[in-house]
């Protein structure tokens, strides 16, 4: 039986086009001004340093905010990009400026599991803090509080199986016992390689997947259900 479920984001449980046509273009148009106000601030200059660091580049706020341009430009998953995004979209949720994109069937789905006992988890390329703004105001509500867990790449890349290893440790079961959910195939090879089962996500305007190890394909999460049976 499935203990456990561990969801991607983008494309899985929200549509590419809300990531990339309304959260990058926000981080993007407020990192100037960010970076202004809130230079000092040491979840700020934690993330700028893991940027300046990582980019090999001096650690001031104009060579940090061209360096952070240049990895969206090339929409890199850069931790500390990640984090500074995250810190950026914070703001713009608590101001009212931002509603997060969900699948009409995600919502009725994670409340069914949740209530059925599943431990559900998300591993996203966004940071954690991102994650959870995110998911705190949806369309549909806040749907932070069904998720026990939420990991990025800090824990690892989400294309290496190590990383899987580590979730699964994490929630103290079985790989076996989890299920993850990814429009991407080098991400559900990934877990499956480290024991995972998983099932292929396919959503309006994502890209064509190939998958190396056969799964399940899924249009819609309540087709998930009868896959939590085993």
């Amino acid at each position: 039986m499935i203990r456990g479920v561990l969801l991607d984001v983008e494309g899985t449980t929200s549509s590419v086009a809300f990531v990339y046509e309304v959260l990058f273009p926000y981080a993007r148009r407020e990192l100037a001004d960010f970076l202004r106000r809130r230079w000092n601030e040491p979840a700020t200059a934690r993330a700028c340093a893991m940027i300046a660091r990582d980019g090999g580049v001096e650690m001031t706020r104009e060579r940090v905010e061209a360096e952070a341009i240049r990895l969206m430009d090339a929409d890199v998953k850069a931790t500390g990009l990640k984090e500074l995004q995250g810190l950026i979209w914070q703001e713009g949720y608590a101001a009212g400026r931002l509603t997060s994109h969900v699948y009409p069937d995600v919502p009725p789905a994670l409340r069914r599991w949740a209530a059925a006992g599943l431990d559900l988890r998300i591993f996203s390329s966004g940071s954690v803090a991102a994650q959870k703004v995110f998911f705190a105001h949806t369309e549909a509500g806040d749907l932070l509080g069904l998720f026990r867990g939420h990991y990025d790449t800090t824990t690892g890349p989400k294309r290496e199986a190590e990383s899987y290893r580590r979730i699964a440790a994490d929630m103290q079961m079985s790989p076996w016992a989890i299920l993850f959910l990814s429009d991407v195939g080098q991400e559900l090879d990934a877990a499956a390689a480290a024991g995972m089962r998983t099932a292929l996500v396919v959503r309006p305007g994502n890209a064509p997947a190939t998958v190396g190890r056969p799964c399940p394909t899924v249009a819609d999460f309540g087709h998930v259900d009868p896959l939590l049976r085993g």
